[in-house]
């Protein structure tokens, strides 16, 4: 399951940075796409850590 939710957002990451290159070209807004981008980012990483943390005995 949780090989499913990285691959999902490591595709959503890819298409926040393809809407990036679209608002590089002026093709998308940029204040849609950068956030986006941004925050898919944050939370792939957030979620990655958030695995091995640790939460004491017990």
């Amino acid at each position: 399951m949780q090989k499913g939710i990285s691959f999902l957002y490591i595709l959503l990451i890819f298409i926040a940075v393809f809407l990036h290159f679209l608002a590089l070209m002026d093709l998308f807004p940029l204040l849609i796409s950068s956030p986006l981008l941004f925050f898919l980012i944050f939370i792939f990483f957030y979620r990655l850590n958030a695995r091995h943390r640790f939460r004491g005995f017990r």
